[in-house]
């Protein structure tokens, strides 16, 4: 039984390899890659945080159209 060259059969190669190729050649590099990640899920945790203080207020007592609107945070997307 001949043994197959990993570089010419693709189906050899890994998963993580071929996107971590692909990612290269979108330009994107694991560690730019990590911070969008966090900084989506930071902004998804604001959201969901600002989302339950309005319900809180909005149970609160307080008459719609009544509850304190609080301007966002901008996020710079690097």
């Amino acid at each position: 039984m001949a043994k197959v060259d990993e570089a010419s059969n693709p189906r050899s190669r890994k998963a993580c390899c071929l996107v971590s190729e692909v990612l290269e050649e979108m330009g994107l590099d694991s560690r730019k890659a990590r911070e969008m990640r966090r900084q989506t899920l930071l902004g998804l945790m604001t959201f969901c945080q600002w989302q339950l203080a309005r319900m809180d207020e909005e149970r609160g007592g307080a008459a719609p159209g009544e509850t304190r609107r609080t301007k966002g945070r901008r996020v710079k997307v690097v």
